[in-house]
C-alpha cells in the first residue's frame, strides 16, 4: 500500500511558476514510478508527467514539454512537479499516482496506475 499527499497547489497569474509535491509513505517508494495527472471542469483526468523510480527518465504530455520538470528526491519520498510559464488551461486540480507494481516502465495511462492522493487545485488567472 502506498498513501500519496501532494501540495503546493494555489493561484498563479499567467506566466508565474508553481512548484507541487507529492509526498508517499507505505510500501518502498523509490522503487515506484510516479506520475502526474491533472483534471479541469468537465474534462478527462489527463497524463501530465512521469518520472522512474531512479528519476533517470522522464515523460511529459505535449502541452506541458518545456515548461514543467518533474523530479523526485527518494530520500525524502518526495516526487516534485516544478511548473513554470504557467498558462490559464493549465488550471486543474493535480494528482500524484504511482502504479501497483515496481517496473521501471513509464506509463501514460490512467488505468496503469494504482494509488492514488487527494489532488491539489492549480488556478492561473489571465
Amino acid at each position: 500500500q502506498v498513501q500519496l499527499v501532494e501540495s503546493g497547489g494555489g493561484l498563479v497569474q499567467a506566466g508565474g511558476s508553481l512548484r507541487l509535491s507529492c509526498a508517499a509513505s507505505g510500501r518502498t517508494f523509490s522503487r515506484f514510478v510516479v506520475g502526474w495527472f491533472r483534471q479541469a471542469p468537465g474534462k478527462e483526468r489527463e497524463f501530465v508527467a512521469a518520472v522512474t523510480w531512479s528519476g533517470g527518465l522522464t515523460s511529459y504530455a505535449d502541452s506541458v514539454k518545456g515548461r514543467f520538470t518533474i523530479y523526485r528526491d527518494n530520500a525524502k519520498n518526495t516526487v516534485y512537479l516544478e511548473m513554470n510559464s504557467l498558462k490559464p488551461k493549465d488550471t486543474a486540480v493535480y494528482y500524484c499516482a504511482a502504479p501497483a507494481d515496481s517496473s521501471a516502465r513509464l506509463r501514460d495511462l490512467r488505468e496503469e496506475y494504482t494509488y492514488w492522493g487527494q489532488g491539489t487545485q492549480v488556478t492561473v488567472s489571465s
